[in-house]
């Protein structure tokens, strides 16, 4: 059991009121709020040890080089990669997908094959376009049902030599679909073929242990599991970072420059070119202690909770149709009112204090699947409650009648 008082103090902004009503963030998808512990964390680094790293003999940039390594190694514990030079430090998911894809174009040749799945975000759908029409390469889509899944039999039928990479998401950002990533990693390898799991979605909900899973890469952002806007982490198999050229050039990746040849750094700043994001990384680990702290077990089962208790709750709204209804879902809800655009209802629910996401989610092929302009997300975290749930459903009947 959470102890849910505690946890949401915790969080100075779920004190304030939006509109003069109490904020209720149903936003957690796009970007979870911070503890007070980590926004301490950023005032700690910047009050006391900023400086550049991995460069000064000075006292400070040890410091700052020594809480950075730190934060590398929890995190290299938290996703239980091999060795901590696997763990790249990355402004986010988009530029961790754009440095494996940058990086397979010296790989790929005409005629090879790129599979994505259509329930990708567009941060996993562009770079690998992007790439294919610098290669000659063929993006191919494994697609989806009604419900929101992916239907495997497709998958196994469009695995062949010619593939090369896959990249899907472990877990849908527009519809909650949790994808059978074990199934797809094993079957990818039969072929010979890389898999690149996009874990933006999924790493606030659960601890993926790629070792177990066995993916040659793994993307998350630091800002959707309590960390700072602006990092990002690109796992990556030791024999797979050094087979791929850097994503960047400049300082801090390179071994020896001269106007003859340059020689690149090791693993991992092969791959992190220039100043990074240093208060931004060490804090990524601040949030991450938070996270384990509660207990990642503990987030999924009450997590769950909070999605059955909304999904029965907003089914008796008349009208009111769930896309993405996976045997297996993480806590998103995707929905429509029959007859009312959801950037209407976005609109009115805010002014009761209520924060969620409207649109298409940058998932616009789910949109023209099911023939829509876009959704109403709601997307939970542990410091929800279902009194939130209950205002929400509320506010919901209040815009309908307003609406309709």
């Amino acid at each position: 059991m959470l102890d849910l008082q505690k946890i949401r103090a915790d969080f100075p902004i779920l004190t304030q009121k939006v509109n003069g009503k109490p904020l209720v963030y149903f936003d957690n998808g796009a970007t979870s709020q911070k503890p007070k512990v980590v926004i301490d964390a950023i005032t700690k680094y910047y009050e006391e040890i900023n400086a550049n790293i991995h460069r000064g003999v000075h006292t400070l940039s040890q410091l700052a080089t020594d809480a950075y390594e730190v934060s590398r190694r929890k995190i290299q514990n938290h996703i239980n990669a091999k060795f901590p030079h696997e763990v790249i430090f990355t402004s986010g998911t988009t530029h961790a997908i754009n440095a494996v894809a940058n990086g397979f174009a010296s790989i790929l040749k005409s005629g090879d094959e790129v599979l994505v799945s259509a329930l990708e975000h567009h941060s996993n759908i562009v770079p690998w376009q992007m790439l294919c029409e610098r290669t000659g390469a063929i993006l191919k889509v494994i697609p989806m049902n009604e419900n929101g899944e992916l239907i495997m039999s497709e998958y196994d039928r469009l695995l062949s030599d010619k593939t090369k990479i896959v990249a899907v998401n472990h877990i849908s950002n527009a519809l909650g679909t949790i994808n059978p990533i074990e199934y797809m990693i094993e079957k990818a390898h039969q072929f010979g073929a890389a898999i690149l799991i996009d874990g933006a979605q999924a790493t606030p909900h659960l601890k993926p242990d790629v070792q177990a899973l066995d993916c040659d890469f793994y993307v998350f952002s630091g800002h959707k599991i309590c960390g700072p806007t602006g990092v990002g982490i690109l796992y990556g198999k030791e024999a797979w970072l050094h087979k791929l050229p850097p994503y960047q050039g400049g300082g801090e990746m390179i071994a020896t420059v001269s106007f003859e040849k340059t020689t690149y750094a090791d693993l991992p700043h092969k791959f992190e070119a220039g100043t990074p994001n240093i208060e931004g990384g060490i804090v990524l680990g601040t949030a991450i202690d938070y996270l384990n702290g509660i207990g990642f077990d503990n987030i999924a089962a009450y997590e769950h909770e909070l999605l059955v208790y909304a999904t029965e709750k907003l089914l008796q709204i008349e009208g009111l149709k769930i896309f993405g209804t996976a045997v297996n879902k993480a806590s998103v809800i995707s929905f429509n009112i029959e007859g009312i655009h959801p950037y209407d209802i976005g609109t009115i629910i805010d002014k009761l204090g209520i924060a969620v996401r409207t649109g298409h989610h940058c998932a616009q092929p789910i949109m023209d699947f099911f023939k829509i302009p876009g959704t109403i997300r709601a997307s939970f975290a542990f410091y929800n409650t279902k009194e939130e749930i209950d205002i929400f459903v509320e506010a919901l009947q209040k815009a309908k009648m307003m609406l309709s």
